[in-house]
C-alpha cells in the first residue's frame, strides 16, 4: 500500500498574510511534522494561484481579498514547508480543486493500491473540496483528513467541514 500525503495550499496569504489566521498560523509545525513522515516522492502538494485579474474573476467577486497572485509574496508556499516539499509534486490550481491532481492520482492509482491523507489551509474551502473530488475520482480509495493538520477560515466553519467529509466517507482523524 503506497502512502500518499497531499498538502493543500500552505501559502503565505493563507497563514498570515492576506487571508491568515491564528488556527491558520497554529497548524504549520504539525503540518511540518506530517510532512517529514511521508517519502519526497509520496508528497503532493498544490497552490492556489490567481491572477492579477482576481477581483473580476467569480471568486473575486465573492472573496474581494486578493490574495495568492502568481509571483507575490504570498502567493509562495510559507518557506519552512516549502524546505520540505523538495522532491514533491505541486500543482498550481486556479480554484478550490484541482482536477489536475485528481487526474494525476487516479492514475497512479490504476497501478497500484493507494491511501490518501489531506492535510493544509483552508479545511471549509480547498481542502473539502479537494477531498471530495478525489473521492469522486476514486470512491474506493481510502481517503482521510488530519483534523489537527487543517484549519478552517474559522473554527466553526473548520468544525462544519468536517462533518461533511465524515458523511462522505472521509475519514477524519
Amino acid at each position: 500500500m503506497r502512502r500518499i500525503l497531499v498538502v493543500i495550499d500552505m501559502q503565505n496569504d493563507f497563514i498570515d498574510a492576506a487571508l491568515g489566521t491564528p488556527e491558520a498560523a497554529a497548524i504549520v509545525e504539525n503540518v511540518k511534522a506530517r510532512i517529514r513522515e511521508y517519502p519526497p516522492e509520496n508528497v503532493y502538494a498544490t497552490m492556489d494561484t490567481h491572477g492579477e485579474n482576481y477581483l473580476d474573476t467569480q471568486e473575486g467577486q465573492f472573496l474581494p481579498v486578493r490574495h495568492c497572485i502568481r509571483g507575490s509574496e504570498g502567493w509562495l508556499i510559507r518557506k519552512d514547508i516549502a524546505e520540505l516539499l523538495t522532491g514533491a509534486h505541486i500543482f498550481e490550481k486556479p480554484t478550490f480543486g484541482s482536477t489536475a491532481l485528481a487526474a494525476e492520482l487516479t492514475s497512479i492509482a490504476a497501478t497500484e493500491e493507494i491511501e490518501l491523507e489531506l492535510v493544509g489551509l483552508c479545511t471549509d474551502i480547498c481542502v473539502v473540496s479537494n477531498a471530495l473530488l478525489l473521492k469522486a475520482y476514486m470512491p474506493e480509495v481510502m481517503i482521510s483528513v488530519d483534523s489537527s493538520c487543517c484549519a478552517g477560515v474559522t473554527p466553526e466553519k473548520h468544525l462544519a467541514a468536517l462533518e461533511t467529509m465524515r458523511s462522505c466517507q472521509i475519514a477524519v482523524k
